[in-house]
C-alpha cells in the first residue's frame, strides 16, 4: 500500500526495489478513497461498507484524516486538478518505477483517474505536498489490530 497517507514503503521496500530494478505496484493509491474527498461523513459510506471497521475511518481517527483530505483538496484547487488527480500525480512524480492501482466501479473515476498520467508534478509542489502531508501523518492504523498482524509478519 503506497499513498499519500501510507509512505511505508519510502522506508526499505521502495529502496530495495530500486536497488534490484523492480517497479513497486502502489495498492490502494487513494486512501480506501478517502483522498478523493469524496467522503466527508462516516455516513457517505453504505452501512455494511468493511470501511467502518477500518481505524482511520473511526472516531477522532476520521476527523483527523478528513482534516488531512483538506490539505489535499486546497493543494489541488491550486494546480485545478481533483485531489484524486493529485494523490495519483503525485505518486507517478516519485519515479517511473512507481504504478499506481486505483480501484474504481464507475467509468467517471476510470477516465478521472488516466488523467492524472497528464498532470505535471513540479519540484516545487512536490515539496509543497511533502511538507503538507508528511510520512505518518494518517491517523490510525491502516487495519484492525488482527489485520495489522498479518500485513506485520
Amino acid at each position: 500500500e503506497y499513498s499519500l497517507w501510507t509512505r511505508d514503503p519510502e522506508q526499505e521496500i521502495l529502496p530495495t526495489c530500486r536497488e534490484l530494478g523492480i517497479a513497486f505496484v502502489a495498492y490502494s493509491p487513494l486512501g480506501r478513497g478517502f483522498l478523493t474527498g469524496e467522503i466527508k461523513s462516516p455516513s457517505d459510506l453504505a452501512p455494511d461498507d468493511w470501511r467502518h471497521n477500518n481505524p482511520r475511518f473511526q472516531g477522532e481517527n476520521f476527523q483527523n484524516n478528513l482534516d488531512l483530505v483538506q490539505r489535499i483538496e486546497r493543494l489541488a484547487r491550486k494546480k485545478n486538478v481533483l485531489p484524486s488527480q493529485l494523490a495519483l500525480a503525485w505518486l507517478l512524480a516519485r519515479g517511473n518505477d512507481i504504478i499506481p492501482i486505483p480501484g474504481t466501479k464507475r467509468i467517471k473515476y476510470l477516465q478521472q483517474n488516466a488523467d492524472a498520467a497528464h498532470i505535471i508534478i513540479t519540484s516545487d509542489e512536490l515539496s509543497e505536498i511533502n511538507s503538507v502531508l508528511p510520512p505518518n501523518v494518517a491517523a490510525g492504523a491502516r487495519y484492525p489490530e488482527q489485520g495489522m498482524r498479518a500485513v506485520n509478519r
